[in-house]
């Protein structure tokens, strides 16, 4: 920007184009971080590599220097990308982030829903004893097995549903509610009127059930769906609400995603690491084969919830700055 643009800017009571350069790289510096920091559990807990940990205590090996390269590299290319691409604006930036967020949560739908049908008829077969005379004896045996099913079945599942979400628009969590109800209804049909009720059957329920909720937070988040307890808010003008929205990211935000990523994926043992590696299940017998994709939910529910608190971070900002384009939310989560 010129020195007569940046002088009108300050004329005009906006803060000084510097802060859309900082915020900017602010934001893809945390989303860099994040990738490297998946890259980095991913090594960590399932290759065996070290981490940067190591380093900090004395002890750091090649591979734990080459990990902490991975941050570094991540911050250097975020930065450079933010200089060399000045014309990008705060609220492009925030529509990028949140479409690339759409995607991840549309392709979590899917695959949750194809998940969650087959792993249920699976279970079905197994529970009433058919699943050898439609698979033979020794698949059917194979599928009783959480280290099978889990590889065989449900992760080239969760691959369809990347396949599909790239061909559809839609979130579709509106679908899954209306399946979770019809789950539900089913329950209550062949246990009163039938007299028949198994373990699966409450952990599909379940399994869709969180899908929902931990998924479709980041959709909400955007749309500004949540529930806000506060007094003053509702009476701020749109730059103080910017204001407030852009610290409230931050602060309470980011933060939050980052302890549950931080706490959930802290080693092989950790709550999210733990149950994903060993495909842990539950003892319910014949039960659906999900609990580790559950575990795995609140990952993702904080990955996607920093994301949209990036995008909703540069969005706050520019309403900060009062820049023209705001998103009107009068629609609410119709979509």
């Amino acid at each position: 920007m010129s020195s007569e643009s940046a002088t009108a800017a300050s004329f005009a009571g906006l803060p000084p184009p510097g802060s859309v350069v900082v915020v900017r790289a602010f934001g893809w510096i945390m989303l860099a971080t994040l990738v490297v920091f998946l890259l980095d559990n991913w090594l960590i807990a399932w290759m065996k590599w070290p981490g940067v940990a190591p380093i900090f205590a004395g002890q750091g090996s090649g591979l734990a220097w080459l990990q902490l390269g991975g941050y570094v590299a991540g911050v250097v290319v975020a930065i450079g990308f933010v200089l060399n691409t000045p014309q990008r604006g705060l609220r492009l930036e925030s529509e990028t982030f949140s479409n690339v967020n759409a995607f991840v949560i549309r392709a979590a739908f899917w695959g949750v829903l194809f998940v969650g049908v087959a792993d249920a008829a699976i279970s079905f077969l197994r529970v009433e004893n058919l699943l050898p005379a439609v698979v033979g004896e020794h698949l059917g045996t194979e599928l009783g097995r959480s280290h099978f099913r889990g590889p065989a079945v449900h992760l080239p599942l969760l691959a369809l549903g990347i396949v599909v979400a790239a061909f559809t628009r839609t979130i579709g969590f509106h679908w899954l509610a209306l399946l979770i109800v019809i789950a539900e209804l089913t329950i209550v049909i062949t246990r009163f009127v039938f007299s028949y009720e198994q373990a699966f059957m409450g952990d599909l329920v379940r399994f869709w059930y969180a899908a929902l909720f931990l998924f479709a937070s980041a959709y909400t988040l955007i749309e500004e769906g949540h529930v806000r307890v506060d007094v003053f808010y509702t009476t701020f003008a749109p730059r103080r609400k910017g204001l407030v929205n852009a610290i409230g990211s931050i602060l309470l935000g980011m933060s939050v995603c980052w302890v549950i990523l931080l706490v959930g994926m802290g080693g092989r043992s950790s709550i999210i690491n733990g149950p994903l590696i060993n495909f842990e299940v539950t003892q319910q017998g014949f039960g659906m084969y999900v609990k580790y994709l559950m575990a795995g939910f609140l990952g993702l529910f904080a990955i996607s919830m920093l994301i949209q608190f990036v995008a909703y971070l540069l969005e706050s900002v520019a309403d900060w700055r009062g820049e023209p384009g705001a998103r009107s939310h009068e629609a609410g989560a119709g979509h």
